[in-house]
């Protein structure tokens, strides 16, 4: 009953898995044209909410907007079945990768398919910049406060804490002023704690396995310590797919390669850098999650157990391992923050922290195409040209019609293989 009736929610969901190029700040843009502006299925102002609340926590902060945006509609059932739909089709793709890897032609297999990717994805963030700063700024404080925070994430923008240290920041500015009051309704609810404890408990009890399994030398080992080592990294990193796989590349590819590992543990999860590397480059340029990366290594990791099946389970505990943390959070912290808001000092904040999150879009749009301007243009190369009349067409056609994202995709994609 759930499924039919929510069949067309997750039916865009699905479409938006498929055409969600771009990284996270990408994500948020197809999430605003698809989910508020075609669909309305939640506000503009309630959209900003959420980027704002997962930008502050640990996890894929895409995936945690939609599956939030699923539980807003239906409850934690619609939430997890947002949360499968949105993350399949790139882990399934990501984990056959594993599989396929030995018979493509390295990175370069129709590379030039995905040429104005990029490009179109900066028109997609500077579209969601605009956007946003008509629903946020609206004083000088908080034009203040958008620009600070666009110039630290245009110089900061690989840095993991820059993005939660500019929305605590934010917030904390505007609750200077008791001028701001919160709006009257219902009292904090009590916290229901079933969610945290979830994710302590299988963050315990994963450890424990993991190195057991390693001390004892059990038979399947390697399956136990690769869902440790995917679930403490979506538990701890902050920042997005940017973060992640620099943090993967020192577990699999520099770790092992270490002189203490190669003398006390030389039998550990690997994997040599060229796979490393040309996974990190493909999951850039399918649609759907960055963190998808995961499916493809644990594949890869467990492909020298030269046994097919386990290689499936590497690729499912790889994704699972990276994604259940970000929607146990979320899910838990989620009613706690929207219980909190009820108080003046955390009402407040939100001026700040929504104007901190403007910026940090805006930051991204101008880091994400540097290399165009400073680069190509400057040097007068033909692709400059081409890539940045992508940009301004790409947001042209969103913030003047009401054609889909997944056409403006399919165009670009058009568009790279003709020229």
């Amino acid at each position: 009953m759930l499924l039919l009736r929510h069949l067309a929610f997750l039916r865009a969901v699905f479409f938006y898995s498929i055409t969600a190029f771009g990284g996270p700040q990408g994500h948020y843009a197809m999430m605003l044209k698809t989910f508020v502006q075609k669909r309305k299925d939640i506000t503009e102002h309630e959209l900003l909410d959420l980027l704002s609340f997962c930008n502050m926590l640990p996890g894929a902060s895409s995936t945690q907007t939609i599956t939030l945006i699923g539980y807003k509609r239906g409850g934690i059932p619609l939430a997890i079945l947002t949360l499968l739909v949105w993350i399949a089709p790139a882990s399934i793709l990501m984990g056959s990768l594993s599989f396929l890897l030995n018979y493509l032609d390295g990175i370069g297999i129709n590379i030039a398919l995905f040429k104005f990717i990029r490009p179109m994805a900066i028109g997609f963030v500077a579209f969601s910049a605009v956007r946003m700063f008509h629903v946020a700024i609206h004083n000088t404080i908080t034009r203040v406060i958008m620009v600070v925070a666009a110039i630290a994430t245009f110089l900061a923008f690989k840095t993991p804490w820059i993005f939660p240290t500019l929305i605590v920041l934010g917030g904390i500015v505007t609750n200077f002023s008791d001028k701001r009051i919160p709006q009257q309704g219902e009292p904090p609810k009590q916290t229901k704690w079933g969610n945290l404890l979830i994710f302590l408990l299988i963050f315990a009890i994963a450890g424990y396995l993991s190195e057991t399994a390693t001390r004892q030398n059990w038979k399947y080992r390697k399956a136990f310590n690769l869902f440790e080592n995917t679930y403490r990294n979506g538990s701890l990193v902050f920042g997005g797919g940017d973060v992640l796989i620099p943090m993967m590349y020192e577990q699999y590819v520099t770790r092992p390669e270490t002189k203490r590992v190669l003398q006390k543990r030389p039998d550990v999860l690997k994997m040599n850098r060229d796979e490393f590397l040309t996974g990190s480059g493909i999951v850039r340029a399918i649609p759907g999650p960055v963190f998808s990366i995961g499916a493809f290594v644990g594949g890869m990791v467990l492909k020298s157990e030269n046994d097919p099946t386990l290689q499936v389970v590497g690729c499912v505990l790889g994704a699972i391992g990276l994604f259940i943390p970000s929607a146990l959070l979320v899910l838990f912290f989620f009613p706690v923050w929207h219980n909190l808001k009820k108080y003046a000092v955390i009402y407040r904040s939100l001026e700040g922290i929504n104007a901190s999150v403007v910026g940090i879009i805006a930051g991204a749009t101008f880091y994400l195409i540097k290399d165009i301007l400073f680069v190509e243009l400057w040097n007068l190369q033909i692709n400059g040209f081409l890539d940045i009349s992508v940009v301004i067409a790409t947001f042209i056609v969103l913030y003047y019609t009401k054609i889909p994202p997944p056409v403006i995709v399919l165009v670009c994609l058009v568009l790279g293989w003709l020229l």
